[in-house]
């Protein structure tokens, strides 16, 4: 022994009722029995759906203006600040003829985001300076294969005639800001 301390173990016999179990095994069916009569956690989803925060994260979807032009200047300031990198994208200069479909010169010809690296934290909606991506309160939808969780621009930008409301996820300082006209990027 390195010290001279030692501790004495005590070897308690058990009692009648210790040694057949049975106060162990009635305390554990009546803590069963009171979870039978528990409201249970679970939601029965496609019959019931739960409550969904105002500002909960969902689907991305890419804005359009409200001439119905395209937001995304593909500056990819929200694929830099993504930190699982879910982002790619493809910049093209804007054709002669297409200044109803793209605000800018420069446009987005390819948007991908891979849903299954995303982890929805919202850095992309905050680094956008054209305010073009948000994330809306749509569940993700789920499949089998992996390949459809890589969402392009057919399955991201809003249609012209179904527009998405995200003001519920703006500030209200954010909407008092986007009134004042004299600034260039709210023309």
């Amino acid at each position: 022994m390195l010290t001279n301390r030692s501790k004495l173990v005590v070897k308690k016999d058990m009692t009648f009722w210790e040694r057949i179990y049975l106060p162990a095994i009635l305390s554990g069916i009546s803590i069963t029995i009171k979870h039978l009569f528990r409201k249970s956690a679970t939601v029965r989803y496609p019959e019931k759906k739960r409550e969904i925060s105002a500002i909960w994260r969902g689907q991305h979807v890419l804005k359009r203006d409200e001439n119905g032009a395209e937001r995304c200047t593909a500056c990819g300031l929200c694929a830099v600040a993504c930190p699982a990198e879910a982002i790619t994208m493809v910049a093209a200069e804007r054709k002669k003829g297409e200044e109803a479909l793209y605000r800018e010169e420069k446009y987005a010809a390819s948007y991908e985001i891979n849903m299954l690296r995303c982890i929805f934290c919202g850095l992309c909606e905050e680094a956008c300076p054209k305010e073009a991506i948000f994330l809306t309160d749509r569940i993700v939808s789920t499949d089998y294969g992996r390949g459809q969780f890589i969402y392009d621009k057919s399955k991201l930008v809003e249609p012209v005639d179904k527009r998405i409301d995200v003001s519920k996820r703006q500030t209200s300082a954010v909407l008092e800001f986007k009134k004042l006209k004299y600034f260039s990027h709210n023309k």
